[in-house]
């Protein structure tokens, strides 16, 4: 690894560091030290803060990340809605705007609001500060390589539609885009666990999906497609057709929709996973039962993936999320139950703290990490050295 790589990972801790701890730590030479902190500073990634204390003489500087040196943009796509934010090297939010958009509009639509939007914020900001990159989730499978979406469901008109191209015919820096399931299990671990290494968030509402953090790292398997949850055979379900022609999946009994028919078979009118929650909420029976089940169902599955991953924390979020403690205890109740007892002795399942912010958040998390990532950090040196 490059030594500037080895500088900037103790400097990007949030402490401040003198170049003789920078030195002890890193075991590199103090001038070779001196020589990286000098490159970081040219970057602007880095900047003085002040005196340490003395041991006679003058007092040592101390150095850190400087997080207003770069700015990056995140995005939320939603089914029905876009956001956008903009925040510093720390992750810091420093601004962001949202608006009702259906994504099947089509990714013109789409993209050009969010264009336009990226603009606006870094216009609020003064436009000194360097756009470095634009982190993107959208609501549907995503090939993480190259950020084309693959067959979305709800996504008419974005299948391999070149995301990152678009963009950056405005936006000319590096783009990243994940599926919002990927982007919420990111943000989710950032605002509220973040010294947690293994983390598996879980998304219920029209579809299911998991966001899979494992070794502290986000885990999207060979083709993008880690987490699929919904479409794991449920045993008591193998009579019932799923969208994806298979027969037995868990989302065909377990989604909002499918508690929304099966309320509405059994008498209870429901047509949106939103009915559900508000009639659980209400107090009514058939919905608590509904969703306690579909809990249950999702227990299932998810006592075996604890077995596989062994996670410190499952997260469930999205909008059936908001039926609450009868869904998550369904969950526990066979988690709990069918998992090996040293997988759960300390495994905790909450509900999503964030909420709605989660994408957004994440969004913006993958950009940082991409722009403070050592390949990211040795090229800029490179850049700088032959300038």
């Amino acid at each position: 690894m490059h030594a500037a790589t080895d500088v900037f990972d103790l400097l990007r801790n949030g402490r401040a560091w003198t170049r003789a701890e920078l030195a002890q730590t890193t075991g590199l030479a103090r001038s070779t030290v001196a020589a990286r902190v000098e490159e970081l500073m040219r970057l602007g990634l880095v900047a003085p803060v002040g005196g340490g204390t003395s041991t006679g003489g003058r007092p040592p500087s101390l150095f850190s990340l400087n997080p207003r040196a770069r700015v990056v943009a995140g995005v939320d796509v939603g089914a029905t809605h876009v956001g956008v934010g903009l925040a510093d090297l720390s992750g810091e939010v420093l601004d962001h705007v949202s608006e009702p958009l259906d994504v099947a509009e089509g990714p013109e639509a789409v993209l050009s609001w969010v264009c336009r939007n990226v603009e606006l914020l870094l216009s609020r900001q003064g436009g000194a500060q360097q756009l470095a990159a634009i982190g993107i989730g959208l609501p549907g499978p995503v090939q993480h390589s190259t950020g084309l979406p693959i067959n979305p469901p709800i996504m008419p008109g974005w299948d391999r539609y070149d995301v990152p191209g678009r963009v950056q015919q405005e936006h000319p820096v590096p783009v990243l885009i994940d599926n919002d399931v990927n982007i919420m299990a990111l943000g989710e671990r950032r605002a509220v666990f973040p010294d947690v290494q293994d983390l598996v968030f879980v998304k219920v509402a029209t579809g299911i999906g998991a966001g899979l953090i494992s070794g502290g790292a986000l885990q999207r398997g060979a083709q993008g497609t880690a987490g699929d949850l919904g479409h794991v055979r449920v045993p008591r379900a193998d009579h019932v057709q799923c969208r994806c022609g298979n027969t037995g999946c868990l989302e065909a009994v377990a989604a909002g929709p499918a508690l929304a028919v099966a309320l509405s078979d059994a008498g209870t009118p429901a047509s949106t996973p939103q009915d559900v929650v508000d009639l659980v909420r209400a107090g009514d029976v058939a919905a608590i039962q509904v969703v306690r089940q579909a809990g249950r169902d999702l227990g299932d599955v998810l006592a075996t993936l604890v077995n596989l991953t062994n996670p410190a924390v499952v997260v469930i979020g999205g909008r059936m999320a908001g039926a609450g403690e009868h869904l998550l205890a369904g969950i526990r109740e066979v988690v709990y139950q069918r998992s090996m007892p040293l997988a759960t002795e300390h495994l905790r399942i909450v509900p999503s703290s964030v909420g709605g912010s989660a994408a957004l958040d994440g969004a913006l998390a993958m950009a940082v990490e991409h722009v403070l990532s050592p390949a990211e950090i040795e090229s800029a040196v490179r850049h700088l050295a032959g300038a």
